[in-house]
């Protein structure tokens, strides 16, 4: 069990949490406690209760129709819960618009990518700006100096941002005309823009080669490390996810089936269960052990 702090003592944290020691003193980022939503009496996800550490790299995976883009939906308020309450460093988000959710510090990016095409690198990034630009609608329309100021400020800001993929190179290209993998990596960037607290990637890895998959990897480190926030990522790419993440939750139907350290999840016959039915699961458990041990050997070379 992990705790957090209350005024001058500890007090246990909800849902048997499994954060960074580092994190453990700290308000956590996020909290979900019974978090659940109906869709015409069909329990699309029910009893989710997940705790995320205030630098944590965590995960969120599971077979295909678990339910953890829903999951995601409900976090941004895309859906409201049936059920349940989300708190987001500390204040419930119930009833706030997608927007608010944005502005109170939670950025996401999407199964399939949003960005506008015909705009540019940049301006994809400064769209997303609207929190830190103090430049109202009257002196915009006149292109008074304070719009010039601000302007200058996203510019710098949107450099800054492109420069941790190291796609400074691209700020003025047409997001369309950009590979798929190079269209994800702004996508994050773009989230990044919204100064969240706690980032949601959806499938970050999706159509990107080894290479920039490794690059990915060390990008998300890079990430919490520069802005000290929480990241949670759905991903089916199981090599990130080993390798990246603190803490992961396993969902199937909408239920959590395993929280704990990747180590475990690997070995946990119910999640070999779930993604590959029970025949297999005697044959893959022996299978999951050798990985674990090959990674604990390259593991500790790489510490």
């Amino acid at each position: 069990m992990a705790y957090k702090s209350e005024g001058s003592n500890l007090v246990p944290v909800p849902s048997n949490a499994v954060i960074p020691e580092r994190d453990i003193n700290d308000m956590p980022a996020l909290e979900c406690k019974n978090l659940g939503i109906t869709f015409g009496g069909l329990h699309a996800v029910e009893n989710f209760n997940l705790t995320i550490g205030r630098t944590e790299i965590a995960g969120l995976i599971g077979p295909n129709g678990a339910g953890k883009t829903t999951v995601f939906n409900l976090l941004t308020n895309v859906y409201q819960p049936t059920t349940g309450t989300i708190l987001l460093n500390g204040m419930d988000t119930h009833g706030m618009s997608t927007a608010q959710v944005s502005k109170a510090g939670i950025g996401r990016t999407f199964q399939n990518i949003r960005l506008f095409n015909n705009l540019t690198v940049e301006e994809n990034i400064m769209v997303a700006m609207d929190k830190s630009i103090k430049c109202g609608l009257f002196a915009g329309l006149l292109r008074l100096p304070s719009y010039f100021r601000e302007e200058k400020k996203a510019h710098k800001r949107a450099l800054e941002l492109l420069h941790i993929f190291d796609m400074e190179n691209v700020a003025n290209h047409r997001a369309g005309s950009l590979p798929y993998g190079a269209q994800r990596r702004v996508e994050i960037v773009r989230a990044l823009a919204t100064d969240p607290k706690v980032l949601l990637l959806d499938e970050p890895a999706a159509g990107m080669n080894p290479s920039e998959t490794a690059d990915l990897m060390a990008n998300i480190r890079k990430i919490r490390d520069t802005f000290q926030i929480a990241v949670v990522l759905i991903e089916h790419d199981m090599n990130l996810v080993m390798n990246v993440c603190e803490g992961l939750c396993v969902l199937n139907f909408g239920r959590i089936i395993a929280k704990g350290s990747p180590a475990e999840i690997q070995k946990n016959p119910t999640v070999i269960e779930a993604y590959l039915g029970k025949s297999h699961s005697t044959k893959a458990h022996e299978a999951v052990n050798e990985v674990v041990e090959e990674n604990s050997d390259t593991g500790s070379d790489n510490k």
